[in-house]
């Protein structure tokens, strides 16, 4: 995978990769702050902040960053997860000039106006509503606190009603100047504009940023209890996750790991779940399985939503293709052709620019390098079937596994 990169004497990484045959450019900050660095007193404030860097800066209020690229057709957009904040966008190519001069501007020069934080606290506050009253969103949220209950992984990436009501003007110049770390930076570009021209456009800016080191260590997640749980709630469906924790990032099993989910619940519609639970008995509309990784440790699960009186035969269903994982060995041409979809799948996602953007800035603030597709591939390619049972007897042991219920009341 061919790639630019130059890192600045701050630490701020710079990563391009040229693509002539469109006429966008995708860029944006990749930050390593996440909701699990909060204390527990700040629950929610990465993902305020986040909002905020849209309502003013030192030289901008809300509705001229809000126009800056939106007049011009491009899009400027953020995110925040449990380990990274984006700030990032896309843009006609004549005009990436403004959108990586806006976003240094957000990303470095946000002045949390206090008038602009009353009046956000109401929509994030409108937002935790928004997400309660969507239990396929809020079962999500409520397993993490159970799979990782008492550790920061655990918490809402939203915060707390009483946490998000509290934060003030000097909460979030605190928290940045506590979390700010320049060799935890990355600015990503893909699209179609030469290295020369994006060096020129954000080097002189981004090397002004003052030298910043975080001194603190984030906290391992470690003593997982399994555990069953069942919430009775207004709603017509039961909804049930099924998981426990799984391999990190930096595990060498991670890639097989992803083979195994893919086989398992993956996209497809030839999903073993998605067989057996909606093609064979018509228990759900959709059923999925997921994989996340951590720095430190990692999540497999499975959602899925039916009738109450479904809710035990389809939790079974989902138990059962997880068993056959365990204690029947994937066949030659089976396993050849799981290989071949979730590399195919693979494949595709490169095309999208704007995601591989964000892998890149990921990527080098995990690893310090950007994984080639080939090298993955090539360990997909590797797995043999035995190795995947006995990654399917630890991922899937059912002793480990922990339950969340939702039910109708």
């Amino acid at each position: 995978m061919q790639y630019n990169l130059k890192e600045l004497p701050n630490g701020i990484r710079i990563v391009h990769q040229e693509v002539n045959h469109t006429r966008l450019v995708h860029c944006g900050f990749v930050l390593n702050i996440g909701s699990r660095d909060e204390s527990k007193e700040q629950e929610g404030l990465a993902h305020f902040w986040e909002h905020m860097a849209f309502k003013g800066t030192k030289k901008r209020k809300a509705y001229h960053i809000i126009n800056r690229l939106e007049t011009l057709g491009g899009e400027l957009n953020a995110y925040t997860t449990k380990e990274k904040i984006c700030f990032y966008a896309s843009t006609l190519k004549e005009h990436f000039d403004k959108a990586a001069e806006l976003l240094c501007d957000i990303t470095f020069n946000s002045t949390f106006p206090k008038k602009q934080i009353d009046k956000e606290r109401q929509v994030i506050l409108e937002e935790m509503a928004m997400y309660r009253d969507s239990p396929d969103d809020s079962i999500q949220d409520d397993f993490d606190e159970i799979i990782f209950e008492g550790h920061a992984l655990g918490r809402n990436i939203l915060g707390t009603e009483d946490t998000v009501k509290t934060f003030s003007q000097e909460d979030f110049f605190g928290f940045l100047s506590s979390k700010f770390d320049t060799t935890q930076m990355v600015f990503s570009v893909v699209g179609n504009v030469t290295f020369k021209k994006v060096l020129q456009e954000v080097e002189g800016y981004l090397s002004q940023i003052p030298v910043k080191r975080r001194l603190y260590v984030r906290s391992s997640f470690s003593n997982y209890t399994p555990k069953s749980k069942t919430v009775e709630k207004e709603i017509t469906q039961s909804h049930c996750a099924i998981g426990q924790p799984a391999y990190s990032m930096y595990d060498p099993r991670r890639f097989k790991l992803y083979l195994l989910n893919n086989i398992l619940g993956g996209p497809s519609m030839n999903s073993r779940l998605n067989l057996a639970l909606r093609e064979k008995y018509g228990y759900v509309y959709s059923v999925e399985s997921h994989y996340q990784t951590y720095s430190d440790t990692g999540f497999i699960g499975v959602y899925f939503a039916t009738e109450q009186n479904k809710a035990n035969r389809a939790r079974k269903s989902v138990l059962n293709e997880m068993e056959k994982l365990r204690t029947k060995k994937l066949g030659t041409m089976q396993l050849h052709m799981a290989k071949e979809q979730a590399i195919g799948q693979m494949a595709m996602s490169e095309e999208n620019y704007a995601a591989l953007m964000l892998v890149f800035g990921k990527n080098l603030l995990d690893k310090g390098k950007i994984d080639s597709l080939d090298t993955i591939f090539g360990i997909m390619r590797e797995t043999t079937a035995e190795e995947l049972i006995d990654i399917a007897n630890e991922v899937f042991d059912p002793k480990q596994l922990s339950f969340l219920n939702y039910i109708p009341v």
